[in-house]
């Protein structure tokens, strides 16, 4: 298997793993297991609690002392565990602290699995920059497939009809709580990702430990010091705060679409019958605007397409502000599902890419999951706490419906000073020959 399929493959299973539940935890929780909001709603905030500490924790061990890719495999390994378990799990409260262990060892894979792309393919000389978005769009792809196979295996008819007494068999096997079979599904793939990560080539620790090495280097705390540096600092403040922008998306996109069935005009259309396959095209788009990375990134250069992203989360939340199930609306609304692929990609994918130009290669991994406790860590729980809080307090009607219009109008207008802010406070001159050496 050739060098550029193997990390094809990590890529596809890395999200392939997530989203084979992510999606439809809400529906499990809520529909499936019949806990309430007070029960449940806390297992919303297991991926920020964990973002927040893990990925730079784990990111200094693989600096220090274990090799990136054995790390990476032993994480995943633990992680399916966890999901297993969570397929057994009937109280809400022993689901949180179960789902929260499992975040602690899959959020700081997202970083390794850069940091080992990187590694690998500066190793074999590649251009990074021209190989790596086409590899990692094949994570997005994964990510889509998931959510596609949960809703076969997740569906009994569906499972029963995938072949002679097939349902029955595996239904056997994993027992009769059908719809618990996402965690199998990809608990099961988590655990093969892992033993797979285990034969890549080797991404040992840049250097070892000396012994007159101070005590912040002997923890492998030397990343914190970026925030020492102004460039660096405000970058990752900015980047806590397009982790919010994404929450805000990820928390009320499918709600807002299906919130248009309380109105008789819309209750039957396609929006509203079919909100998920909706916002399934933000994904889809992904894929596209990946591939574009590279010609964005020589053409412009990583602050240009840091900032084309933050204006594309102006016009997402724009678009859905004025999005409606029919006619021009209904256009708004496929155009920000559609505008989401730049919003997230260009953001995420070119500030992985600054990391790696721009911090020595000893504090690397460390620096990438310094960017991870940033977006998914403070990012997702500002995100989550803040927007919750302003909906419920200013932006609920008297009947209980949201105002979505004045909702995504707030947003937006969030997105564009945040855009303002960094046009001016960032400064980061393009060198084109900075880009080419990311693959030395």
């Amino acid at each position: 298997m050739s060098l550029k399929l193997r990390l094809t493959m990590l890529s596809f299973l890395q999200f392939f793993v997530w989203g084979a539940w992510l999606t439809t935890l809400g529906t499990y929780g809520f529909s499936y297991k019949q806990w309430n909001g007070a029960e449940f709603g806390a297992v919303f905030s297991t991926l920020g609690i964990a973002s927040i500490f893990m990925p730079a924790l784990m990111g200094i061990v693989a600096d220090k002392w274990i090799n990136a890719e054995k790390l990476y495999g032993t994480l995943h390994v633990l992680y399916g565990a966890t999901l297993f378990l969570l397929a057994k799990t009937n109280d809400p409260t022993s689901f949180f602290w179960i789902l929260l262990v499992g975040m602690c060892f899959y959020m700081p894979t997202l970083s390794l699995s850069n940091s080992i792309s990187y590694k690998i393919l500066k190793d074999s000389h590649y251009d990074v920059v021209k190989v790596f978005p086409p590899i990692r769009v094949w994570g997005t792809i994964g990510f889509i497939v998931a959510m596609w196979c949960t809703n076969i295996f997740s569906d009994e008819q569906s499972f029963s009809n995938f072949g002679i007494n097939i349902g029955t068999k595996i239904a056997g096997i994993f027992g009769n709580s059908l719809n618990a079979n996402q965690f199998y599904f990809a608990g099961f793939f988590a655990i093969f990702l892992g033993v797979f990560s285990f034969f890549l080539p080797k991404c040992p620790p840049p250097k070892l430990i000396k012994k007159d090495a101070t005590l912040s280097q002997k923890l492998g705390l030397d990343a914190f010091k970026l925030f020492g540096e102004r460039k660096m600092a405000l970058f990752f403040i900015f980047s806590m705060f397009l982790g919010a922008a994404l929450q805000l998306t990820n928390m009320y996109g499918d709600t807002f679409l299906k919130d248009f069935g309380q109105v008789a005009a819309f209750k039957d259309s396609a929006v509203v019958q079919y909100s998920t396959m909706i916002i399934s095209i933000s994904q889809i788009s992904e894929t596209v605007f990946i591939l574009a990375i590279p010609f964005f990134l020589y053409k412009f250069g990583i602050k240009k397409v840091m900032l084309i992203s933050m204006v594309a989360w102006v016009l997402r939340f724009g678009f859905f502000s004025f999005g409606e199930p029919e006619g021009f609306g209904l256009l708004l609304i496929i155009l920000s599902n559609i505008i989401y692929g730049m919003a997230f990609d260009f953001f995420n994918i070119s500030g992985s890419l600054f990391i790696e130009t721009t911090t020595d290669s000893k504090i690397r991994s460390s620096a990438q999951g310094l960017f991870m406790m940033m977006t998914n860590g403070f990012g997702a729980i500002l995100g989550s706490s803040v927007s919750g809080w302003l909906i419920s307090n200013y932006y609920t009607n008297s009947t209980g419906d949201k105002m979505w219009h004045e909702i995504w109008l707030v947003f937006a207008g969030y997105a564009l000073v945040i855009a303002v802010l960094f046009a001016i406070m960032f400064k980061h001159k393009h060198v084109p020959e900075a880009i080419a050496e990311i693959k030395h």
